[in-house]
């Protein structure tokens, strides 16, 4: 936690000008681009084919060798800004949230604030121990299997199986994340959301504005739309959905459920970029891939809500490419740190595949490590963070990867998935991006033994 500063403390070591435009041009711009909120899909292809995500990395390598174990402050006009450097700076960041090290940061509450601004991401305390309660609650935070999960799976098989036949032996991103948006609205809202894909293109087009932050006015008569019809959603209550959980659960005006289950919404996109890209990686990695498919045909489709193995394939996916790139924090305090002070109102920022990828400590950076992820503690207290950490880590961490390895489950075990574009080769390092809306696949019989 944070200490009072002492009058004597002495600066932290601050970047050059040079190294802060790399910095921006390098790292910052790409990121931003790419989105934070919801993806663009042609800077997402041009990140790949330019390895921008590489050269990030790279950047923040020759940063740690210039400047030492950081933090390092960058010399940005009118906002105090400093890059963590060292794994257990990380540490010291994620558990000392929300105080001294808030989440709610000025900038996150202009990119959610256009949509859900009284989401628990951002929420003063003590509203956000409200919000957070609630979700934990509603999520079942910290249990793999959650407890509706034996009404989840059908509705993940029956999509499932409407993707591939209508595939034509084939399955591209548009027809994939069609299944998954089905899935998500069913799984939260109950059937009658299944074919509500107006609800889903409203909050994709809040989203976009939300990547501008404060520059953008906002669209608020689209927000109280969407809202308008989520609420009408959740006072179905519909068995089995997390709706009917939401509505047995203690809450009170301040709750804003609305807002909360907008974010499960908007987290679960990510997830099914997660769940496609690991189709990548046990499609080109014959040895997990046979594991993987060992697993799920052990299961059955009763038991697929408890996959180990796929689940672990999950999350190294996120590692390799993780859907949350920045993890920002913002100081509440002076806080002291190894060799000066970090002073109030700091914007902090954690990039996160500068550790996932980080080929100087990490001998699997650029390697498919599955395995990673069943040891008791993945990474060995190295921050491995694709759902963030400590007291602000996602309280969907567990729910995520239940339902994208389910539907990894339910595609592997009614036929084959080859990989047609783009092409990865296993042998090689791979790539800092993929691509999730160029992958294809294609779709043959499965030869069961």
């Amino acid at each position: 936690m944070g200490k009072p500063a002492a009058a004597t403390d002495t600066r932290l070591v601050t970047a050059s000008i040079a190294d802060t435009l790399a910095m921006f041009a390098e790292v910052a711009l790409p990121t931003l681009g790419k989105g934070i909120i919801i993806r663009r899909p042609m800077i997402v292809a041009l990140a790949e084919a330019l390895g921008l995500d590489s050269r990030a990395v790279k950047r923040m390598q020759r940063l740690r060798a210039k400047y030492g174990a950081g933090p390092l402050v960058f010399p940005v006009p009118g906002r105090r800004q400093a890059v963590i450097l060292n794994p257990d700076h990380v540490h010291r960041v994620l558990t000392g949230t929300p105080e001294p090290f808030t989440p709610a940061t000025k900038e996150k509450n202009s990119v959610l604030g256009h949509f859900e601004p009284d989401v628990s991401l951002i929420s003063p305390l003590p509203e956000r121990r409200n919000r957070r309660r609630f979700n934990g609650e509603v999520l079942e935070e910290g249990c793999p299997v959650h407890s509706k999960a034996d009404a989840f799976m059908p509705v993940v098989q029956e999509e499932a199986e409407t993707l591939l036949a209508r595939s034509r032996g084939e399955i591209a991103w548009e027809h994939f994340a069609t299944a998954w948006h089905k899935i998500v609205r069913r799984v939260v809202l109950g059937d009658a959301a299944r074919d509500d894909h107006e609800l889903t293109d409203m909050l994709a087009k809040l989203r976009a504005v939300s990547n501008w932050a404060f520059l953008h006015p906002g669209r608020e008569d689209l927000a109280v739309q969407f809202h308008k019809r989520l609420n009408q959603h959740l006072a179905r209550a519909e068995p089995g959905s997390l709706a009917a959980r939401i509505a047995q659960i203690p809450k009170d005006e301040e709750t804003s459920p609305s807002d909360q289950v907008a974010h499960y919404l908007f987290a679960f996109d990510p997830g099914g970029m997660a769940s496609f890209r690991t189709m990548a990686l046990l499609a080109t990695h014959p040895d997990a891939r046979m594991r993987a498919q060992a697993e799920i045909d052990a299961a059955g489709q009763e038991g697929r809500k408890n996959l180990p193995l796929v689940r672990a394939c999950f999350l190294d996916s996120l590692r390799l490419w993780p859907t949350t790139p920045a993890i920002f924090r913002e100081t509440t305090e002076d806080v002291e740190w190894d060799g000066g002070t970090v002073p109030k109102n700091t914007h902090i920022l954690i990039f996160t595949p500068f550790f996932h990828r980080d080929d100087e400590r990490l001998y699997y950076a650029h390697r498919f490590n599955p395995d990673l992820w069943l040891q008791n503690e993945p990474g060995n207290g190295w921050p491995l963070v694709p759902f963030s950490g400590g007291p602000g880590i996602c309280p969907a961490r567990d729910f995520v990867p239940m339902m994208g390895s389910a539907m990894i489950a339910a595609l592997m075990s009614a036929r084959e998935i080859v990989l047609k574009n783009p092409p990865l080769d296993p042998g090689k390092p791979l790539p800092g991006t993929l691509d999730n809306y160029s992958l294809t696949f294609e779709v043959k019989p499965r030869e069961v033994p």
